[in-house]
């Protein structure tokens, strides 16, 4: 698994695909879907998706397959290195979800939930093994909230393919188990060749998980008070929050000024453009009188002011 853009740039996404074998452009397959690292403070989530031929997903399971969650990473290692020995029906693809990517979706304006972001790249996965040739016909999915919404969800925007979406797949369905574990292995690899930006020493950060004593220390002794925290950490999370506000330097963004409301107030209206307007009993109407019938000027939105955003002046 050729990892080198990510370890090189992990502040952005990246797919990483095996070839899809010959057998599964003309067969109808099967395809589970999974994802790692949801959960942690650390690191990237990676999703995962392996398909096979109909029928020969029972292979995958005689191969070892089972949740990622249940095997020791020599395991998992073992078993994906088998699952590429056997690619003239086995197929996979993943994507590395970066964790700057998922904090700043969680601090978009509106929010992109990380359930969303989950949704979209499941769908953006089993999207990009169908525009690569292989025959999905049955998809295999572990829910990210209620089973019954996603799988209307999934069905919606893939009306032809049989779609299974249920809590626990990875213990379920042997191609949703092969997916887990390629999506774990994807991860574990990413943070073992991480590379810090930053310029420091990342030393032992545990399980990454919140509730993880080492992984607590990691972020305490990272914490840059004016610049934050490194980008293998998910600042979007409460755990990492909590610190930024207690360690970290406090910042108050000073509200600018409209500018342009009082450079334009002196502005005339097209109106003075034209003739003087006469009075009914004639003589024209004084300039007082113009601006007191001059439609008053809107406050800007609070979608442009919140954002200090201005018109340009030139481009």
């Amino acid at each position: 698994m050729d990892m080198t853009k990510f370890t090189s740039n992990n502040s952005e996404n990246l797919y990483v695909d095996s070839t899809v074998p010959e057998v599964c452009k003309s067969k109808p397959c099967v395809l589970g879907v999974d994802e790692a690292g949801r959960g942690p403070v650390l690191g990237p989530m990676v999703y995962g998706v392996c398909y096979c031929p109909v029928g020969q997903d029972e292979d995958l399971k005689k191969l070892g397959a089972a949740d990622s969650k249940t095997l020791t990473e020599v395991q998992r290692e073992k078993l994906f290195e088998q699952m590429n020995k056997n690619n003239d029906y086995i197929g996979w693809s993943i994507e590395i979800i970066s964790p700057v990517f998922i904090s700043n979706c969680m601090y978009k304006r509106p929010k992109v939930s990380l359930n969303e972001v989950s949704h979209n790249s499941a769908i953006g996965l089993i999207k990009r093994v169908i525009a690569a040739g292989a025959n999905i016909q049955q998809v295999f999915v572990d829910t990210v909230g209620p089973p019954e919404k996603y799988q209307d969800k999934l069905q919606a925007i893939f009306p032809t393919l049989e779609i299974t979406v249920s809590k626990k797949a990875d213990a379920l369905f042997p191609s949703v188990s092969a997916a887990s574990i390629c999506a774990k292995v994807a991860r574990d690899k990413a943070l073992k060749e991480w590379q810090f930006p930053e310029g420091i020493d990342g030393g032992q950060w545990g399980s990454g998980y919140p509730g993880d004593g080492v992984t607590k220390n990691f972020l305490h002794n990272t914490l840059e008070p004016v610049f934050g925290f490194p980008g293998v950490v998910r600042f979007s999370w409460s755990t990492a929050e909590k610190i930024l506000e207690s360690k970290g330097v406090a910042v108050s963004w000073a509200e600018e000024e409209d500018e342009d409301a009082s450079s334009k107030e002196n502005t005339p209206s097209v109106l003075d453009m034209f003739a003087q307007q006469q009075r009914p009993g004639g003589g024209s109407s004084s300039t007082s009188e113009k601006e007191e019938r001059r439609p008053s000027k809107k406050a800007r939105h609070f979608y442009f002011t919140d954002r200090c955003l201005k018109p340009t002046q030139t481009l």
